[in-house]
């Protein structure tokens, strides 16, 4: 089982759309798939509660107690919320095996997650026990010096760039249908479905290193 913590402390970032679209990819691709919800808003459960049913089953959870998921689970898809006590905040690193962190091309959103990142990793908290971290560039429009602005950022840290998504309609018409992008008409999300190549073939190929991990590990 692979655990994805969509995190971010500020608000509005697209937490729930990165979550909600990552849930729909694995799901729709035949793996049994967590969304986990964690937001006192269910923002995500309220996109599942507009799925259709004959689109892929995704199983819904929430709560901070939550431990278990049904057997043969192989995604979990937490949607953090904003604004995580310490406590929660370990608690939700310690499950999480991978961290994405969508970040806005602001200049209020990218001191934010500058002054966030910095926070993990000085406190040790995303460099122990194996836990990846990469960050989104969200809601990008290109030529732009905020977008500019946000890549030069993103550059300055010791962490990479997963993956960068346009600023598009295209997200809202999904999330209203309860499906993700990639279960969109081929020809409406050519360029969305291209963008998100990159975030879940890193994904993938972490999971590829863990499952190579554990057979050296066994050897």
């Amino acid at each position: 089982m692979i655990t994805v913590l969509v995190l971010n402390n500020k608000g509005g970032c697209g937490k729930t759309t990165v979550a909600t679209n990552l849930a729909s990819y694995f799901a729709s691709r035949g793996s049994q798939t967590v969304l986990f919800d964690l937001d006192r808003q269910r923002s995500s459960l309220q996109w599942l509660t507009q799925r259709p049913a004959w689109r892929a089953a995704i199983h819904g959870a929430s709560g901070w107690q939550q431990r278990r998921f049904p057997p043969g689970t192989e995604w979990v898809i937490m949607d953090a919320p904003a604004q995580v006590a310490e406590r929660e905040l370990d608690q939700l690193l310690r499950r999480a095996q991978h961290v994405v962190i969508p970040v806005l091309p602001s200049p209020i959103d990218i001191r934010a997650a500058a002054d966030f990142i910095g926070q993990l990793i000085l406190r040790g908290r995303i460099r122990d026990r194996g836990r990846r971290i990469g960050v989104v560039a969200n809601r990008v429009k290109e030529h732009t010096v905020a977008a500019q602005k946000l890549k030069r950022f993103l550059d300055s840290l010791d962490i990479p760039l997963v993956g960068e998504l346009r600023d598009t309609q295209n997200y809202l018409h999904a999330a209203e249908r309860g499906i993700g992008i990639f279960e969109m008409e081929p020809a409406l999300v050519r360029t969305d479905l291209a963008q998100w190549q990159d975030l879940v073939g890193w994904l993938l190929r972490e999971r590829l290193d863990a499952g190579a991990g554990l057979l050296s590990q066994n050897n």
